[in-house]
């Protein structure tokens, strides 16, 4: 960080009260000058901004700051401005992982603080303002300098929309809420909020690096375009920050999906993360009960080195063990480093690291609480465990996002990689301070549920869900027989295509692409097999090509050895899409393409594919045709 430090331009103007309006603070705007933020301070000491992008109002005069007891308004009347400070940054981030080998870091800042006349109660406040070419955010901190301090009851602060858009919303384990108009809304709705104000211009409303309190909720009445939050930030004091409040703005969807605003206002890492390794991991919990040539799947060693041997022959890089391989995971006295299978796994986890294959551990909330959980995670660190996924947690969610982060720290004290199911505080961009979090279950996990999965699911949360960071989708089942399965947790059949089931691995970002099917399905189709054991992470690149929410995405993503992957998923509607490969530089390629058979459908026929091979130019399109529910897969090499 210190080197960037050396690179980056740090400008820093001092600027007293006296010279700027008491009616309105200058207006912020980001580099490239398209968006802007206006900071506005009254006469009565009300603090309220706006923002507009291409010069068009996209949120009018909303209220910022907190409520307070006996009523008190943080800034009250009185309160003045005492100083603006504005900076200005132009660096770049390499992150550990992610969706690019390298993310620019620029933008225009203000700092201000606010300071009131009594000053036997709190009586300072900072407001920080940070404007990038693709959003702004703010948030509040209380000054060193403050000696008192006073309980939050409120946060004031107010999305005002200037129209009456469209939305849509994160839903738990269930498929997202919208399109909704802003004004049909009535009641609580959680983020990431994605914002369709017109065909030209995209928002999206979330927070970023939430150290302590609630995570964010948003609320509005009927008839309303006006979203509050309900968070409540509790002890403001000396030394106290929000988490940021977050307004993405793209032209398109897909420059929500392509943005890193929400990472870079976290914290960069202090400690060296090199061994943080993304990549493709097997999973235990849906080949349970698999049947093929005489064999049963079950969740035991046998299987777990037919597993191993698996990933090892097609460099996939792990396998996820789940839950009860120490016990019933719900019980009390299943002891986490002593339980049933304890031995077995110790086993795996060295004959895994002769093959090259890391081994991942699941561990329940209730076993995470009433054994200690330093001891815990120390032991999986010293197995030679690869990282641990962690589900069931109970408490407020404010409880709840203190105690991941402590666990967090930990798998990264021990070397563990770290993936937080059922119910997992939202992501807010914590894989920039902490690379080892490569995932979570924020959203309908496509296979964990016992609910069904349609594809316009898919198409709507890669731009919701997938905008807060990288999530476990669990995507990429071949077994999609017409009728009922043998797998013991869920043998439903599954509403998709092969080739929309394979080009969803790659369109979902995840630090731990998690398929769920066993080596048999996989081997059946070699092609699709060929594109999920090329998605070599870290990715260099990536760029959505194309997409409408709900209805399609088409993303491409550069693997660590420069091959070009691309996916394409459709919602239950058939379609036809040109992708452009303007993406490569010049020369030769050789393109792959599979995409859906010509009978292929989403609830019939999902098991039919076609492939062929063609010499393209980057300035040259692939049209490919989506069956309904179906999608598109690209390899692209250059010769």
């Amino acid at each position: 960080m210190k080197n960037n430090l050396l690179a980056t331009l740090l400008i820093f103007l001092l600027i007293s009260f006296q010279n700027l309006n008491a009616e309105e603070i200058k207006a912020l705007r980001s580099p490239n000058g398209n968006l802007e933020v206006v900071i506005q301070l009254s006469k009565e000491s009300e603090l309220t901004y706006s923002f507009k992008a291409e010069k068009k109002v996209l949120i009018d005069n909303s209220p910022l700051g907190y409520a307070i007891e006996n009523k008190r308004i943080l800034p009250s009347e009185g309160w003045k401005l005492e100083n603006l400070k504005q900076n200005s940054v132009s660096s770049e981030w390499k992150p550990v992982w992610g969706k690019r080998a390298l993310v620019p870091e620029k933008y225009n800042e203000f700092i201000l603080d606010l300071q009131g006349t009594d000053t036997s109660v709190l009586h300072s406040l900072r407001l920080e303002v940070r404007a990038y070419n693709d959003g702004v955010a703010f948030r509040y901190s209380i000054p060193s300098g403050e000696k008192n301090t006073a309980i939050a009851s409120a946060e004031l602060t107010n999305f005002n929309f200037a129209n009456d858009y469209t939305a849509w919303f994160y839903n738990g384990e269930n498929a997202n809420i919208g399109p909704e108009k802003l004004s049909e809304t009535n009641g609580k709705r959680f983020p990431v909020m994605t914002i369709m104000a017109d065909k030209d211009n995209f928002l999206a409303i979330h927070e970023a690096d939430l150290t302590t309190g609630d995570p964010l909720v948003l609320e509005s009445k009927l008839n309303s375009t006006i979203f509050s939050v309900l968070s409540v930030p509790g002890k403001l004091e000396a030394g106290f920050h929000s988490a940021w409040r977050v307004i993405l703005y793209g032209k398109t969807p897909g420059a929500l999906v392509d943005s890193h605003l929400i990472e870079l206002l976290n914290p960069p890492a202090e400690d060296d993360y090199s061994w943080v390794k993304p990549g493709v991991a097997v999973w235990d919990w849906r080949i349970d009960g698999a049947q093929v040539d005489g064999f049963t799947y079950k969740m035991n060693y046998p299987s777990w080195v037919r597993m191993v041997d698996f990933a090892a022959e097609n460099n996939i890089r792990y396998l996820v063990l789940d839950a009860n391989w120490y016990g019933p995971e719900h019980e009390s006295e299943s002891d986490p480093v002593k339980g049933d299978k304890a031995s077995d796994v110790r086993r795996l986890l060295q004959y895994g690291k002769e093959k090259g294959v890391g081994i991942w551990l699941y561990l329940n909330d209730v076993g995470g609480r009433k054994f200690p959980i330093e001891q815990t995670l120390k032991q999986y660190g010293d197995w030679g465990a690869a990282g641990i996924k962690y589900g069931f947690m109970k408490g407020t969610p404010a409880e709840k996002n203190a105690w991941t982060r402590k666990i967090t720290e930990l798998c990264a004290q021990n070397h563990l990689l770290c993936d937080f199911h059922d119910g997992p505080v939202h992501p807010y961009g914590q894989m920039r301070t902490f690379p080892n979090a490569v995932t979570r279950e924020f959203c309908h996990a496509q296979l964990d549920a016992h609910r069904v999965f349609v594809p316009s699911t898919f198409v709507t949360s890669v731009f919701v869900n997938m905008v807060a960071g990288p999530i476990d989708m669990n995507n990429g089942m071949f077994d999609l027989r017409q009728g009922k399965t043998t797998r013991v947790d869920e043998n439903q059949p599954v509403p998709s295509t092969l080739v929309s089931e394979a080009a969803r691995t790659l369109i979902v970002f995840s630090g731990a692409t998690i398929i769920p099917d066993i080596p048999e399905y996989y081997k059946k189709y070699p092609d699709l097999l060929r594109f999920i054991a090329a998605q070599k992470m870290p990715w260099h690149e990536s760029k959505t090509l194309g997409g409408e929410i709900g209805k399609y995405i088409i993303m491409a993503r550069q693997a660590s050895d420069n091959t070009w992957l691309v996916g394409a998923a459709t919602n239950e509607d058939s379609r036809e899409l040109d992708i452009p490969l303007s993406f490569l530089k010049s020369g030769k390629f050789e393109v792959t393409i599979i995409q859906d058979g010509e009978i292929a459908h989403y609830l019939t026929n999902r098991e039919v594919m076609k492939v062929q091979k063609q010499i393209l130019k980057s300035k040259d399109k692939v049209r490919v045709k989506l069956a309904a529910g179906g999608g598109a897969c690209l390899i692209i090499k250059p010769i």
